[in-house]
């Protein structure tokens, strides 16, 4: 199966970079978006996820992997939402700005611009390059 790559975004007041750090794995949960549960559905275990802090620090601050394919979200209160579970790989040597992603070419047409609402991503191989090397990886 081939990697795929992703863009999860999150609050760091809700859970931050540093928590899954500490973590070590997490359950991705509280997902409630039909577009995004896609997504979710869609990962598999070696998939390649960047960990995108939103509303205050707006940047990706670490890359993380799939460990776990999708399973119901058990924080939800209906049936048919789903979780993955994910683990830190490293920290970005560089944080990766949202300005630095709105500046970068090749990166205007990423789902990350064009949906900036969802939560959870996909994200191009060349995308993935081009971020993987703004952060210094």
């Amino acid at each position: 199966m081939t990697t795929q790559y992703w863009l999860v975004k999150s609050e760091p007041e809700a859970y931050a970079w540093s928590d899954l750090v500490r973590d070590g794995r997490t359950d991705w949960t509280g997902v409630r978006n039909y577009q995004a549960r896609n997504h979710l559905k869609a990962m598999h275990p070696g998939d390649r996820v960047f960990f995108y802090a939103s509303v205050t620090t707006k940047a990706v601050l670490g890359l993380a992997e799939v460990t776990r394919s999708f399973f119901p979200d058990t924080t939800a209160e209906e049936d048919g939402w789903v979780a993955v579970e994910i683990k830190p790989v490293n920290t970005l040597p560089h944080p990766v700005t949202l300005e630095q992603i709105k500046g970068e070419p090749a990166l205007k047409d990423t789902a990350f611009l064009r949906q900036g609402r969802l939560s959870v991503m996909p994200l191009t191989g060349e995308e993935f390059k081009v971020i993987s090397k703004l952060g210094g990886v």
